[in-house]
């Protein structure tokens, strides 16, 4: 058995593919699972054990260029897959499939693909309200508990990135990241990161901050307003370092972002920040996580841009809040440093 998993472009969708690809090598265990995925997503998948190789993906978000499509579906038909499973519901997510001609080619309606997908499931929402679900339930019925996300990160590749970025071995840092490329209203601000740096920094617990290039000007102005108390990495490291970073640490708090997802599938206690978006549609996948969300009537309203112009959903969760909750997480796995236990009190 062969099959091929087109994979979503965003990073936290493809952490939460990752369930059906689990489901899939329970069906089949001696198959042999392709992932066709934008680059920038490949050290994520090449993390996961059920993904033995990774095709890369040409075509940015939003590009259609039939004629390349075409092309690359063909060069595929030689590798003899059997079944595909298309993520993404755009009509031109399922062309390279199709030209591969691929026996079975599944996924969910979507963009009117009635020729291009052979088995169209339809999205039940009420009894899929989260997208790991509704990826999953294309493998078969669910099972009564989802497996987690697990990314693989060794403590020779988490020292190796240390030693690259000149960080010090032995520290037990708290990572943030800041960063959330969808836009401004999934970012708790900077000034409040800054705040809660230097509520938590110690010198064994440093508080760095990791993110892509994007996130570096924010990660700047955490830092400068730290005082001293965060060290800014954003744009400093790959992805694939980011993962092996947030592997090392001892808690991380993050916005509802790539990066939480990340989190969440390394098994760290993480604090995910919850404003514009929904944490019933994708919550971070892990026992250790605690979700902070204010609720208001306003939200999730899932935009970029605040349409009320206060952001009061992001605003308005307190450094003071989420130390605490830092405290709780670590003080129930019995990991809080003595410092760090004195050193924080309730909101």
């Amino acid at each position: 058995m062969k099959i091929l998993v087109v994979a979503p472009s965003w990073i936290g969708d493809t952490i939460l593919a990752q369930p059906l690809l689990v489901l899939l090598k329970r069906k089949h265990p001696a198959a042999r699972i392709d992932v066709l995925a934008p680059d920038w997503s490949a050290p994520l998948l090449a993390r996961m054990a059920e993904v033995d190789a990774v095709i890369i993906n040409p075509f940015r978000h939003g590009e259609f260029n039939f004629g390349m499509r075409r092309a690359l579906g063909r060069r595929l038909a030689s590798a003899d897959y059997q079944q595909a499973y298309v993520l993404p519901n755009s009509w031109k997510s399922a062309l390279i499939p199709f030209f591969a001609g691929i026996a079975r080619r599944i996924g969910y309606q979507g963009e009117a693909r009635y020729l291009l997908l052979n088995e169209r499931h339809r999205l039940d929402v009420a009894r899929h309200p989260q997208l790991v679900q509704r990826y999953a339930s294309l493998a078969g019925p669910l099972p009564d508990s989802l497996p987690l996300p697990r990314l693989n990160s060794t403590t020779e590749q988490q020292q190796a990135v240390r030693r690259a970025l000149h960080l010090p071995p032995d520290a037990a840092p708290v990572i943030f990241c800041p960063g959330a490329e969808y836009g401004p209203a999934k970012r708790w601000p900077a000034q409040h990161y800054a705040a809660l740096a230097r509520l938590v920094a110690t010198s064994q617990q440093p508080v760095w901050l990791v993110g892509s290039a994007k996130d570096a000007a924010v990660g700047d102005e955490i830092s400068a307003l730290a005082q001293g108390a965060a060290l800014n990495l954003c744009g400093r490291s790959s992805l694939e370092q980011a993962i092996d970073l947030i592997a090392s640490a001892r808690c991380v708090v993050s916005n509802d972002s790539g990066l939480m997802h990340v989190a969440a599938a390394l098994g760290r206690h993480l604090v995910a920040l919850y404003g514009s978006s929904s944490p019933t549609y994708t919550p971070p996948l892990s026992p250790h996580a605690k979700i902070v969300s204010r609720s208001l009537p306003c939200s999730p309203c899932f935009q970029r841009e605040c349409p009320l112009g206060h952001f009061d959903c992001l605003n308005g969760i307190e450094p003071q809040q989420v130390a605490a909750t830092i405290n709780e997480q670590l003080l129930a796995s019995n990991a809080a440093p003595e410092a760090y236990k004195a050193g924080i009190s309730g909101p």
